[in-house]
């Protein structure tokens, strides 16, 4: 079962306290509280997204992700789905919506959280998977655009379903912006009626693949691409018309819209961490390869938001930290207690946390 706490306000009562506190609720967060549940330590879990799932959900919610052990290929949307079920049993408690605040040590060796709603903890050991940190998409600043934020003015896609039949004009020249390009140019339920791309410069940091095949789009005329920047809106009866675009010959013309997608990339911030104490190099949290512990006993980091000799930013490689900092966690949470690896094929002890039956074999 999992427990939901979204944007609560300030409790009224002390803080919480609990074995673990995981930061971060993306796919390597959300195993954390797998790894721990096995160990029959209870997680709560802090995310400033109103739901869980991190940058998958949040930017690449119906893109395929095919590196996931055993599974072919899902996407973002699929893969948080699939954790939330795996995780049901373990009953971690969901404090969405807010953002850690402070973070310091007691004299108890215990750590004390508050978040930006107020809720407190006193946890054990905290867990950081806050992927690239806070993040914020970068945004086009031309005077006036920012009145359509969230209306005609868009810097992810949530539901490509909004943007079908619509007159598009994607803005970028990375991966996000040729992919969604790309995909509401295509037949399909949310094929959009037109799609202009718009990039400063006729080269791109996107797959080539995805550059061929959108300049094979362009010469049959099923999408357009322009070389210029974005130097004005175009408004009419309170609503955004049309972008006025400044080409490399330094003409300026009025491109007409419904909607637009910008995808600048993001501007990752690692925020209130960074005055935790941590030792931090280009960003990162320095860990060790046997707990992926931090500097501070009982601060453990996973996922994109540590680095260490030979760190590869893949999901698979946060799942595999997640094991080993959830064993490194466990003697600041049993110190009495010798923790034996066990299997969930054939532990019984297992079977009974993870509320199946165990098999009996002839």
């Amino acid at each position: 079962m999992l427990v939901h706490e979204v944007g609560a306000p300030a409790q009224a009562k002390g803080p919480i306290e609990t074995d673990a506190v995981i930061v971060g609720a993306g796919p390597v967060g959300l195993f954390q509280v797998f790894e721990l549940g096995l160990l029959e330590i209870k997680a709560h879990v802090i995310d400033s997204l109103a739901y869980p799932g991190g940058q998958c959900v949040e930017l690449y919610p119906d893109k395929p992700i095919y590196d996931i052990p055993a599974v072919p290929v899902c996407t973002g949307q699929e893969l948080t789905d699939a954790l939330l079920k795996q995780i049901a049993p373990f009953g971690a408690v969901f404090h969405l919506g807010q953002e850690v605040t402070a973070l310091e040590k007691r004299d108890d060796e215990r750590f004390f959280i508050q978040t930006s709603h107020g809720t407190q903890f006193l946890t054990k050991t905290v867990f950081i998977a806050a992927g690239v940190g806070a993040f914020q998409p970068r945004l086009l600043k031309v005077d006036g655009l920012e009145r359509y934020e969230g209306t005609q003015l868009h810097y992810r896609v949530k539901d490509p379903d909004d943007f079908a039949g619509k007159n598009l004009i994607v803005v970028g020249g990375g991966d996000s912006a040729l992919d969604w390009a790309l995909d509401f140019a295509k037949e399909g339920p949310h094929k959009a009626d037109s799609v202009i791309l718009i990039h400063r410069r006729d080269g791109f940091k996107a797959a080539p693949a995805s550059v061929a095949r959108m300049r094979a789009l362009c010469d049959a005329y099923e999408m357009q691409f322009i070389v210029g920047q974005i130097t004005g809106i175009e408004e009419h009866g309170g609503k955004l018309v049309g972008a006025k675009v400044t080409g490399s010959d330094g003409i300026t013309r009025i491109v007409p819209l419904d909607i637009m997608l910008v995808f600048f990339g993001l501007s990752p911030k690692l925020g209130p961490i960074a005055h935790w104490g941590l030792d931090i190099e280009r960003k990162q949290l320095k860990v060790d390869t046997e707990k992926f512990s931090t500097n501070v006993p009982g601060i453990f980091a996973v996922g994109d938001i540590n680095i260490y000799p030979g760190k590869k930013k893949l999901i698979l490689s946060g799942f595999h930290e997640c094991a080993l900092a959830a064993f490194g966690a466990a003697p600041f949470i049993f110190p009495d207690k010798k923790i034996h690896l066990q299997y969930t094929t054939t532990s019984p002890k297992l079977h009974k946390v993870l509320g199946v039956e165990t098999p009996v074999f002839d």
